[in-house]
């Protein structure tokens, strides 16, 4: 079980996890959880500004910079990526929904298999 934590999207902002091949994604509102295969996938790649900007535009660029300790402190984060074992990426599924997460290397590379 990998903790996946949803910073912005379609799902309510908090912990999520991915095990055995399928996400739990939080509600939001009222709480509970969402399951959701890893085959819905469509694509699922590394955050950058430029991928954060093709999945939701300038707005979603706004939301994740707001989420993320502001615009400076993401691009920051984003550039230091690399250094640690977290991960930040946005996944987009096949239905159109989307969310920014952060969840460890490992899983992100078996999230990211699942599109293969």
């Amino acid at each position: 079980m990998a903790k996946v934590h949803v910073h912005a999207g379609d799902w309510g902002k908090g912990a999520g996890q991915f095990t055995f091949g399928s996400f739990a994604l939080p509600k939001g509102g009222w709480g509970g959880f969402e399951g959701i295969p890893a085959s819905q996938l469509q694509s699922i790649e590394q955050a950058t500004e430029e991928a954060v900007k093709r999945v939701g535009g300038t707005v979603g660029w706004g939301i994740v910079g707001a989420t993320l300790l502001g615009p400076v402190g993401l691009l920051a984060g984003l550039l230091a990526g690399g250094r640690g074992k977290d991960v930040t990426f946005v996944a987009v599924f096949k239905d159109g929904r989307k969310f920014l997460g952060t969840t460890d290397s490992k899983a992100f590379v078996k999230m990211k298999a699942a599109t293969f």
